[in-house]
């Protein structure tokens, strides 16, 4: 595929998801970053082929005047990168419903609202790629990620299915797997949960904490993971999954024995 192309973005106004529209700009391709709040972002005067468009991915309304939009300004979306997410940490028992409704609404339901949206265009015209910005963490669970985990795991097969349905279509579908990237993410998009009266845990999250934090203190740059989603984008190699500063731990996540793979996640995390 070359420059000149389409591709539109959710989540596009910080991290990973700015970081991408950057670069397709930097290539050459007509941006369409897409955000709950363009208003706020200065994200299309970093570059002429950006424009900025309003986008709530949990809100179906919202998600097809959006990609009406796009497909009226540009009359394709060549690539679809579902970026946008949420993430919910603590333990399960302290979650409430609504949390864990939010959890999955934006990181499983969010990434199908915007996909359906696309699709038909897609499928009318024979050609597409579809990248779906997943996690590590949909491969390998660490403590206290219980239910940001299961939407990622969600996303796996959900995108695995995609992979095989759409072929047929001439429409590609990837999964980025990036391990802890340096973003605002944690702070701006992640939800810590806690329940009065509850204290059973206490001493557990306070033992993780720390190493969790060391992780994503080490993390890697936003634009790493912008360039897989490049060469997901781009590349005429028939691959499903990348794994931007990961595939050491997906890999040990093969080829570890269950148990074997537990312990090593427990050592890490000090999750005795």
């Amino acid at each position: 595929m070359s420059a000149g192309k389409t591709v539109l973005i959710t989540g596009a106004s910080s991290g990973i998801g700015r970081a991408t529209a950057l670069l397709f700009a930097s290539k050459g391709w007509t941006v369409a970053a897409t955000m709950r709040s363009p208003e706020t972002s200065d994200l299309a005067s970093q570059s002429s082929n950006i424009k900025l468009f309003k986008l709530d991915v949990t809100d179906q309304a919202s998600v097809d005047a959006a990609v009406r939009d796009v497909l009226a300004q540009y009359g394709t979306i060549d690539v679809l990168v579902n970026n946008a997410g949420y993430g919910l940490m603590g333990p399960f028992e302290a979650q409430t419903d609504a949390q864990i409704r939010r959890q999955f609404e934006t990181n499983v339901f969010g990434v199908m609202n915007v996909t359906r949206a696309v699709l038909p265009h897609m499928r009318g015209r024979k050609e597409g790629r579809i990248v779906n910005v997943g996690s590590a963490a949909g491969r390998l669970t660490i403590p206290l990620y219980s239910m940001y985990s299961a939407t990622k795991w969600a996303l796996e097969g959900f995108s695995e299915g995609l992979w095989l349905e759409l072929r047929q279509h001439n429409i590609k579908v990837k999964i980025i797997e990036p391990g802890m990237i340096k973003t605002d993410f944690f702070e701006r998009s992640r939800e810590v949960a806690t329940k009065p009266g509850l204290t059973d845990y206490d001493a557990f999250t306070e033992a993780v904490m720390p190493n969790i934090k060391a992780w994503e203190d080490a993390g890697a740059e936003p634009d790493l993971v912008a360039r897989s989603i490049w060469h997901a984008s781009t590349s005429i190699w028939p691959r499903l999954r990348y794994q931007p500063n990961a595939k050491l731990v997906v890999w040990s996540r093969g080829w570890a024995p269950g148990q074997l793979a537990v312990r090593i996640v427990r050592r890490l995390f000090n999750a005795w």
